[in-house]
């Protein structure tokens, strides 16, 4: 069974290996594309858990894919990373909706604990979203069950 599902975008393929192979030897599933548009092709709403993304690409960067991708999946979480980090950028990717900011080089152990940290609150709002529609369910359910109630008690008196 896999931890979670993630998209890694970079235009490095070494990168790309690497984090390929160590989500994959921590039990994630990993599809890999080497720029914007090979992401785009390959991302489907629903379908991942997070996006790594390095933020310098060709043709479309990390900043353009995740305002392409949070329309189609406002779920999905999207980790940018980058080896030219600047305060602007940072910003600018976290007012974009990144959940996260990370500068090249980086520790692998660190990255892991960040998407883990991900995948947790991804867990959190799922099951407050059960909860919630649980709750409503129990706000309808009851007093449509007394109403039922009442009318059977007096058809059957």
């Amino acid at each position: 069974m896999s931890v979670g599902r993630i998209l890694v975008v970079d235009d490095e393929e070494s990168i790309r290996s690497t984090l390929e192979d160590y989500f994959v030897a921590n039990g994630y599933d990993v599809v890999t594309a080497g720029d914007g548009e090979d992401a785009i092709e390959k991302f489907s709403p629903g379908e991942f858990d997070c996006v790594i993304s390095d933020l310098m690409m060709p043709r479309i960067n990390g900043l353009d894919l995740l305002k392409k991708i949070r329309p189609l999946d406002k779920d999905v979480f999207f980790l940018m990373m980058t080896a030219y980090p600047s305060i602007d950028s940072a910003i600018d990717a976290m007012n974009q909706g990144a959940y996260d900011y990370v500068t090249k080089p980086f520790h692998m152990e660190d990255l892991r604990m960040k998407v883990e940290r991900i995948l947790n609150a991804k867990k959190t709002e799922e099951s407050l979203k059960t909860k919630k529609n649980l709750l409503w369910w129990l706000i309808i359910s009851i007093p449509s069950c007394l109403i039922l109630g009442i009318i059977l008690g007096r058809v059957w008196k």
